[in-house]
């Protein structure tokens, strides 16, 4: 592996970079001699390091393909040839060398640039991302437009190892392998998961594989031996040989020419093995193993724990008086109370599609190892699993982000729905969840968890609402989803005790006149704000499904105006089961559904993004006294014309 600059701190102060200052776009790399490349690597180590450290963000990931970037920039001819990243969080290299540098330090901000690759946002970004294993298919896509065009693009998907275990990245594979497609696979191989055979026998034969010289010999010896009895021992003889070098053999009979593995930090050795990919025909797969988190040692050492940072503050000055306790996050919650519930019941069992540390599983994980599954980036295996655990008697718990549900969508339906059994989904993140912008958000779920016969749906207000829902939920016999959002609540007391709730039971906050708010979820804060102003009464939901049928038809007679609160879309949300309700029962009052809009709200902080949607206190006050207005001027006019 080619020496690297390491360094052991993240840079202060913004680093020399002439080289890189001069390249505004991939075509000014190119003009650059191969021999200079090098040290643009290092500027570009160095400027991401501090551009990172100025913003927050995603790092690690990039840091181990800053190499395989340039390399790419250097030897396809971007954006002509489609360059598509996977999930995405490897993407800053990608995006400091398409035009973007002077804009690093506003991503993940509000208006600023987004986290992730994004069509509108540059040509260089050909395909949107945020979910994992959707790269081959899409460059697939490229591909076919390509060769239907006839315009002799190159399609090239760069994925991950973690991301490879999905099964849609398999099924590309076998479409891209059955269509002989002209388009090249890389997979980063950042954990070595695949193999450790890196070294120089192993770059000597990704050098050969990858020649003109060898590929020519191949393919005419497959002309001259096509259709007679030495074609097949040809070809198992070519399998066998390079199974003594290169764990591509599965690569191999999908269809793929495999290609490595290849240090993913020598630049040289990267620009040869592209430069000769770069001149074959047909579906190539090359596999490049790097270290996440490279030349930066805290990174290197903690993949995980440096896979993002937060913004690199000045340190503030030391001051008397004890520590503020610090306050849970709903993961927390979450995590704790799966431990204390399986210490209980040796039933459970908890389920992740590798979100161990995101969902708080860690603990878990360490004291019941042998009830844990963590089944990778599976989600449709993950909900699945768990029907197939509930036939037979466990109580198996599912933490999943809400966006990642959606992925399992047919198996919540099908495998779980239908056959009424007993999973529980901890859905995390659900509602906004700031910088990641509109790929992460969990904005959907509580329209389309409620329209599916049989399923309890549960939107805790706090922290103690929480605990004490999970636990509703596992004695709930049949399917059940608690949704929670991202980051700390109002800092609510827990208690220890572990009590399912009434089943479909709110409960009333506050009692005012005219106008009663109906929460669902996290925004209780905020709704009851704008209730003080507006002397309204406000009712914790707590249930979307079954809905407390009883309490609407309390408030609806009691009050002028109902409003409904969520951190969901309307569009069939919570208000609507509230409508829906009221319109069955033949009950006329006026309805105003507060939640988010019908659109993708981008990237900013949680705050901001509430704000935007008007969510927030204020947002909430206004919505409410507008319509008001609209009733009281309604009634006027009525009063009006009866007189």
């Amino acid at each position: 592996m080619q020496d690297t600059y390491i360094f052991r701190e993240i840079p202060s102060k913004r680093p020399q970079t002439p080289l890189l200052d001069r390249i505004e776009t991939p075509s000014q790399l190119r003009e650059l001699p191969a021999e200079q490349l090098t040290q643009l690597a290092r500027e570009l180590r160095a400027f991401l390091l501090w551009s990172v450290g100025q913003s927050g963000g995603h790092f690690g990931a990039g840091l181990g393909v800053l190499e395989l970037t340039v390399a790419l920039h250097y030897v396809f001819n971007t954006p002509e040839d489609r360059l598509v990243w996977d999930v995405g969080h490897q993407a800053y290299p990608h995006k400091i060398l398409t035009g973007r540098r002077e804009q690093m330090n506003s991503i993940r901000r509000k208006d600023g640039l987004a986290g992730f690759p994004k069509r509108s946002e540059s040509e260089y970004d050909t395909f949107g991302v945020g979910h994992s294993s959707t790269s081959i298919s899409a460059a697939l896509g490229m591909a076919i437009a390509a060769k239907l065009q006839d315009t002799g693009r190159k399609s090239i998907a760069v994925i991950g190892d973690g991301a490879m275990t999905a099964g849609m990245a398999f099924e590309a594979l076998t479409h891209a392998g059955h269509l002989n497609a002209n388009m090249l696979v890389i997979l980063n191989d950042n954990d070595m998961s695949i193999s450790h055979n890196v070294g120089g026998l192993s770059n000597y034969f990704a050098k050969l594989l990858s020649s003109r010289t060898y590929n020519q010999v191949r393919d005419s010896g497959k002309k001259v031996l096509r259709g007679t009895p030495l074609m097949t021992l040809a070809k198992k003889t070519e399998e066998h040989f390079k199974g003594l070098i290169a764990p591509g053999t599965l690569f191999e009979e999908l269809g793929f020419n495999y290609i490595g593995p290849v240090d993913g930090h020598d630049l040289p050795l990267l620009l040869e093995t592209l430069e000769n990919i770069r001149e074959l025909e047909g579906p190539q797969f090359l596999h490049v193993v790097t270290t996440k988190g490279k030349g930066f040692a805290p990174a290197e050492a903690d993949p995980v724990g440096y896979h993002a940072i937060n913004k690199i503050e000045p340190q503030p000055a030391s001051t008397s008086g004890p520590a503020k306790a610090k306050t849970p996050k709903y993961a927390n919650v979450f995590g704790q109370w799966l431990c204390d519930a399986a210490e209980q019941d040796e039933r459970i069992v908890g389920i992740t599609p590798a979100m161990c540390e995101g969902s708080d599983l860690l603990a878990f994980s360490k004291r019941f190892p042998d009830r844990y599954f963590d089944v990778a980036i599976a989600e449709q295996h993950a909900v699945t699993l768990a029907a197939g655990l509930a036939c037979d008697g466990a109580k198996p718990v599912v933490a999943i982000y809400s966006t990642f549900l959606q992925r399992a969508y047919d198996q919540l339906v099908h495998d779980v729905a239908v056959q009424d059994l007993d999973v529980l989904f901890a859905i995390d993140r659900a509602g906004l969840v700031g910088e990641d912008g509109p790929t992460h958000a969990g904005a959907f779920d509580i329209s389309y968890l409620r329209c599916i016969p049989k399923m309890l749906v549960m939107t805790p207000s706090d922290e103690n609402e929480t605990r004490q829902l999970l636990q509703t939920g596992l004695h709930f016999e049949g399917p059940a989803a608690v949704r929670y959002p991202r980051g700390t609540g109002p800092g609510a007391r827990i208690e220890p005790a572990l009590t399912p709730m009434p089943i479909g039971k709110g409960r009333r906050m506050r009692d005012g006149r005219r106008i009663a708010v109906l929460n669902f979820g996290t925004l209780l804060a905020p709704a009851l704000e704008a209730a003080e102003a507006l002397d309204a009464t406000v009712a914790d939901m707590r249930f979307v499904k079954p809905l407390d049928e009883a309490l609407v038809m309390e408030l609806a007679e009691q009050h002028e105006l109902l409003v409904t609160l969520e951190e969901n879309v309307v569009a069939g949300g919570a208000g609507s089961a509230v409508t829906e309700f009221l319109n069955a029962s033949q009950v006329s009052i006026p309805v105003l559904q507060l939640g988010l809009p019908d659109r993708f709200v981008d990237h900013g902080k949680h705050g901001e993004q509430l704000r935007e949607c008007g969510l927030d206190a204020e947002g909430i006050h206004d919505a409410i006294a507008r319509r008001l207005a609209q009733l009281d001027s309604q009634s006027l006019a009525q009063t009006g014309s009866s007189s």
